[in-house]
């Protein structure tokens, strides 16, 4: 016949809180029938790189390699539910200097949900090349386009503000000659005409300070006002 001592054991073992061990218990079993019935799943996704810290006085002088192609692997349910924004891949760009950089990417550097693991990353490394931030004043030249009226040509296109201020890596903001416009049409024009449009530089690596809306005005002559 059980002692005191072992039917006190049975009691704070079996019986204190036999309502909680319960659910407990229930909530185990259902976290294991959850966990067998769902399958690990893989799938591959094209993850946009966050570059980090780039040092203020330095600018990205290569537009190539914008991206990684990330296979993860995890639990049916939580693959089927990944959204794009879930996967980051983020690259810290504090310790770089003007130069070309090779940057190895590994799954330290990607970030993705609980219970998710990476399997692979193309590419494992890639390039980059910086330069120094340049900042500078160009002229800005108006696109005109359209066929004129008959006997006219153009007198005069001025560019209201005149100029903008760009920025980007250094070698290239050298090598810009000056700021162009969208296309206006001067098609029928007989005195002048005035348009509102932007300007821009086609490298995708320069940018204009700030934007500001650019007025062309565009003054036509006749022919034989301009043989005169």
């Amino acid at each position: 016949m059980p002692n005191f001592a072992q039917r006190s054991f049975f009691h704070r073992t079996f019986v204190h809180n036999i309502g909680l061990k319960l659910v407990s218990l229930l909530l185990a079993t259902g976290l294991w029938l959850v966990v067998a019935h769902d399958p690990p799943a893989e799938v591959e996704m094209r993850v946009p790189l966050e570059f980090r810290n780039l040092p203020d006085n330095l600018e990205i002088d290569s537009a190539s390699f914008t991206e990684a192609q990330i296979r993860i692997r995890g639990p049916e349910r939580v693959i089927h539910r990944l959204q794009s924004a879930d996967v980051r891949a983020q690259i810290d760009l504090a310790s770089v200097h003007p130069g070309e950089r090779t940057f190895d990417l590994n799954s330290g550097q990607v970030h993705v949900p609980q219970d998710v693991v990476v399997v692979q990353i193309i590419p494992g490394q890639f390039r980059l090349s910086f330069d120094n931030r340049e900042k500078r004043v160009v002229e800005v030249r108006p696109r005109v386009t359209g066929n004129f009226a008959s006997g006219m040509r153009m007198a005069r296109v001025i560019a209201d503000p005149p100029t903008v201020e760009i920025t980007g890596p250094q070698r290239r903001v050298d090598a810009v000659e000056a700021a162009t416009t969208d296309p206006v049409d001067v098609s029928g024009a007989m005195t002048r005409a005035a348009f509102v449009t932007q300007a821009y530089v086609p490298d995708p690596l320069i940018q204009v300070v700030h934007p500001t809306p650019i007025r062309v005005t565009v003054i036509m002559e006749g022919s034989e006002e301009k043989k005169k």
